[in-house]
């Protein structure tokens, strides 16, 4: 990565930039990091192709089709403006080497295990795309980055539209487009592409992870005999091992209706627990924390070989990483069914005493941690908590919640490295939205031990102190449990009380289930006028708790499927916190909105009232 230059922008939208990549056909590529601590890549067309209306439209079609496919498993789009003076676009940034990197030259073939990891996650990633209108059309191992949780695919073809322009137009119907050694059937014949396309190529991949050679051969004794075996001949598989013969045959059938789906490979396929050899994937991480670190000034990465294995120098990954950000590329599909394989793998027989499970977190880190993003520990306006349990870089070790006054995401997050007093995360996954669809995934998360109950929490820019809560599967303060009523107003007369009802059920769980219930009754009124219309409506919701450090945190309650019709017009409110005090010698829950400053609502318990005895059972969370 280079220094910026008196020529290059310091900011583009909302992303600041630390260095320049490169600069491909298309435009120049910038390392930057989004508000939130993210680190992106941020390529930005040049002026001769901006000013092409063709190109423009093309570009601002393809990003969208991109868009479509959410990130999994691939650069996800965090950001862009088509419509700008210098159209750009953000993408996720992928720290890590290519696999024809990984295998050409610096490891060599990887074990069976993780070559049948590998087909599981392409296989995930290009079920995203296909579900999406698309056909990669170029899967290939450069198109492949592999970071320490999982791989990904990249290269989605908006440098197809630089091609488009500078040749005249779109691709005509039956064009060929992709990499010779890695085509598929059709592709040569420059037929109609659908998903199957993109599993023979896969086929292809497989084969060269595992023996470290394209199935078809090289361009050596010219491209077009090589596109001939293709089409015709079996692939030469010699090398591979027996356990991955009727994986990697099966989606290199030659005709198309024959392969599996990559939906079928995705559910089918066994995978393994760290995907990768574990010198292999600690460099990654080493790689992944340096590069995720970068921050005003960035440097190079040191060159440090994965495994030397030949006489050449093993290549710098950092730079391989660099490199293969600049392109992507995006065409439309139409999708064609497929038979699954026959075979299943066994699940192994586990030795006895059972298999013993590798770690490389600290003790002190494990257990659960909250924090105050905004705001104080009495008044929060953004929290968030992290479960840490055990588990190698490349795992899933670390369970996050981050609540705000509109929402409430939780996942979890891939363990990048993990030393005596500093933890970090990298790359996340999102397994609960409230609202649906409304979180992404969180940032780059480092956490620094201080004392055995405080550490430092910092993503980005941002930073925080986190201090150990409890965990488990009952987090909710016994005080808390229960059926609890609001008052009524002194305004509402006397005989009209009965028609104003407002309840709250606290359940005993753990973080992450829907264990906070609300139920408000009353009178139907006139939009305009406000008086009472007849009929009383009846509007309940359910909250998922995501902290118990001190204060119970909610986050956005979920309409129930019951409630009448209009209840919409009255939304039950936002993230919100829960407490017990007493005031004037009676237990008192206090409700407090998480989005604005205000009195807190106030309940009494219903029925019993010493604490602890009613204990109701949490909610399904479906």
């Amino acid at each position: 990565m280079k220094p910026l230059t008196g020529d290059d922008p310091v900011q583009i939208g909302p992303f600041r930039l630390l260095g320049r990549l490169g600069s491909g056909g298309m435009g120049r590529v910038y390392l930057a990091r989004s508000a939130g601590g993210r680190t992106v890549a941020v390529k930005v067309v040049h002026a001769e192709l901006a000013a092409q209306d063709e190109f423009r439209r093309r570009f601002a079609r393809e990003v969208a089709a991109l868009e479509r496919v959410g990130g999994a498993g691939t650069a996800p789009v965090l950001g862009a403006d088509t419509g700008a003076e210098a159209p750009w676009v953000a993408i996720g940034y992928v720290a890590g080497p290519s696999l024809r990197t990984v295998v050409g030259d610096e490891y060599g073939p990887l074990p069976p295990e993780s070559v049948r990891s590998l087909a599981a996650g392409l296989a995930r990633a290009l079920e995203h795309v296909h579900a999406a209108g698309l056909v990669h059309r170029d899967l290939k191992p450069a198109n492949i980055l592999l970071t320490v949780d999982g791989p990904r695919i990249i290269d989605f073809g908006i440098a197809r539209a630089v091609d488009t322009v500078t040749d005249g137009g779109l691709t005509g119907t039956g064009a060929v487009v992709g990499s010779p050694g890695y085509m598929s059937p059709e592709q040569v014949r420059g037929d109609r592409l659908t998903a199957a396309s993109d599993i023979f190529c896969l086929g292809s991949v497989l084969a060269y992870a595992a023996t470290g050679r394209a199935p078809f051969g090289t361009a050596d004794s010219g491209v077009h005999a090589m596109m001939f075996r293709i089409a015709h001949d079996e692939p030469d598989l010699a090398g591979l091992p027996a356990e991955l013969d009727e994986l990697v045959r099966g989606c290199l059938a030659k005709d198309p209706a024959d392969r599996p789906t990559a939906a079928w490979l995705a559910a089918h396929v066994e995978t393994a627990e760290p995907w990768l050899p574990a010198g292999l994937l600690a460099q990654l991480g080493r790689l992944a924390a340096r590069l995720l670190d970068e921050d005003g000034e960035p440097t190079p990465a040191t060159p440090t070989p994965l495994r030397p294995r030949r006489t050449r120098r093993a290549l710098l990954i950092g730079a391989v990483a660099l490199t293969a950000l600049t392109g992507v590329t995006l065409t439309a599909l139409t999708l064609s069914g497929s038979n699954p394989l026959s075979w299943i793998r066994p699940t192994p027989t586990p030795p006895p005493g059972g298999y013993e499970i590798p770690n490389a977190v600290p003790a002190a880190f494990r257990g659960a941690w909250e924090g105050v993003i905004k705001g104080t520990r009495e008044a929060p306006y953004e929290t968030a908590r992290i479960e840490i349990g055990t588990g190698v870089p490349g795992q899933k070790a670390g369970t996050y919640v981050q609540v705000t006054g509109e929402r409430l995401c939780m996942g979890r997050s891939t363990l990048v490295s993990a030393a005596e007093n500093e933890v970090v995360f990298g790359e996340s996954d999102v397994t609960t939205s409230v609202p649906a669809k409304e979180c992404t995934p969180a940032a780059h998360q480092t956490l620094t031990l201080t004392s055995p109950d405080v550490l430092r929490w910092t993503s980005g820019a941002v930073t925080a102190t986190f201090r150990k809560v409890q965990a488990g599967p009952e987090i909710v303060p016994t005080p808390l449990l229960g059926t609890w009523e609001q008052a009524p107003h002194p305004e509402i007369p006397e005989a009209e009380r009965d028609l104003y009802t407002s309840e709250i059920t606290v359940s005993q769980g753990p973080i992450g289930a829907q264990l906070v219930h609300f139920q408000n009754s009353f009178p139907k009124t006139d939009d305009e006028t406000g008086e009472p219309t007849g009929g009383t409506l009846n509007c309940g919701g359910t909250a998922v708790v995501g902290g118990a450090g001190g204060l119970l945190v909610l986050g956005p309650p979920t309409p129930d499927t019951g409630s009448d019709a209009g209840c919409e017009d009255y939304g039950i409110g936002s993230s919100q916190n829960l407490r017990v005090k007493r005031v004037d010698g009676r237990d008192t829950l206090l409700v407090y909105g998480m989005s604005a400053d205000g009195e807190p609502g106030e309940y009494l318990r219903k029925g019993p009232s010493e604490p602890g005895l009613p204990v109701v059972s949490p909610r399904p969370s479906g």
